[in-house]
């Protein structure tokens, strides 16, 4: 449903070039909930921006619903029409509302189409199912001002909506709210992806809002995607970065100079099985845990725990082999004997 190839946005600053985008290639598929994940400048925003080609991208292609829209943003009034047209299937929602605080809300979520040409009582129609949708029918008449974050960034998504787009694109839309607050616009989208079938694509700093809602995710980093993918695919990958933001364990704490610590990943149902106890009765093992972390994404729990053997790796042959029986994924982290060598 949105796919960018070799995207590139180049700004000059100051005498100087600043690469916000360096070559990113994003693959959405139709009908799920895409996170893209990163710090402050790492280029999320203006990725977005380039997805619905409010930025012009430097080089490479954007593609939406089978339209390559960086073809359509080309010069002359009929690419401009064209893009316009492709727009109306992508609605946008941001940060800070940009409600409009003359208008009511109904009158707000009415602006798009006026746009569009829709006549009032059809205006009208739309915009109290779009409202009802969201759960604000009755805040039709009232101002901006008195209502709640969380009511005015519902409203915004009532606006996104009005185009009946195929595609809401998500620009760090709950990251002024608090948690009760982003928790319902997150159920929000979730249930607004699965009744009308939209493609959501999030762009977040924040890793809750990806374990909450997101099927895929993209980590970002100085203008490039490290690594995506679909989420519970990448939380359970030994040495993926985002398993280690969401389910951190820590910095390798320091002990015994003979032994071998394994970093361990169990998804689904044997994140419920004793695994640990197992393994100590079953090879006599003194082990020790050194750290672990549990989260549920997508109804599933998914969690890593690091544990220390005593004695080399080669040593340690058989329990290792026991726990990649169990179904888990076994990364080993160092072997304490190689350092003190």
């Amino acid at each position: 449903m949105i796919t960018t190839a070799d995207l590139r946005k180049t700004y000059r600053v100051r005498g100087r070039d600043v690469t916000a985008l360096d070559g990113v290639d994003l693959h959405v598929q139709e009908g799920e909930v895409y996170g893209v994940v990163g710090t402050s400048g790492a280029g999320k925003s203006t990725l977005v921006r380039c997805v619905n080609m409010l930025e012009r991208p430097t080089s490479g292609t954007v593609t939406v619903d089978g339209l390559e829209l960086t073809a359509l943003a080309g010069r002359g009034p009929r690419a401009g029409r064209g893009l316009r047209a492709a727009r109306r299937s992508i609605g946008m929602v941001f940060q800070h509302f940009n409600l409009l605080s003359s208008r009511t809300v109904r009158d707000n979520v009415e602006l798009p189409l006026e746009i569009m040409g829709l006549d009032r009582t059809e205006r009208r129609r739309r915009a109290g199912d779009l409202l009802d949708l969201v759960g604000l029918a009755d805040k039709a008449g009232a101002y901006p001002a008195q209502l709640s974050g969380g009511q005015k960034q519902r409203v915004g998504i009532a606006r996104a909506l009005a185009g009946d787009p195929k595609v809401l694109l998500s620009d760090e839309a709950t990251s002024a709210l608090d948690p009760e607050t982003t928790r319902s616009i997150l159920e929000l989208l979730r249930d607004l992806n699965r009744r009308l079938g939209l493609t959501v694509l999030l762009i977040t700093h924040e890793m809750d809002v990806i374990t909450s809602v997101c099927d895929s995710a993209a980590l970002m980093r100085g203008g490039r995607i490290t690594e995506s993918g679909r989420l519970a695919d990448l939380l359970a990958t030994p040495g993926s970065e985002l398993a280690r933001a969401v389910l951190p364990l820590g910095d390798l704490p320091a002990g015994r100079p003979d032994a071998t610590v394994l970093d361990i990943t169990f998804p689904g149902e044997t994140a419920a099985r004793p695994f640990v106890s197992q393994l100590a009765r079953t090879h006599h093992v003194d082990l020790s845990i050194l750290g672990a972390a549990v989260e549920t994404v997508g109804g599933r729990q998914i969690g890593r725990m690091r544990i220390e053997l005593p004695g080399r790796h080669d040593e340690n042959a058989v329990p290792i082999g026991y726990l990649r029986e169990q179904g888990l994924l076994v990364d080993v982290v160092t072997d304490r004997t190689e350092d003190a060598a």
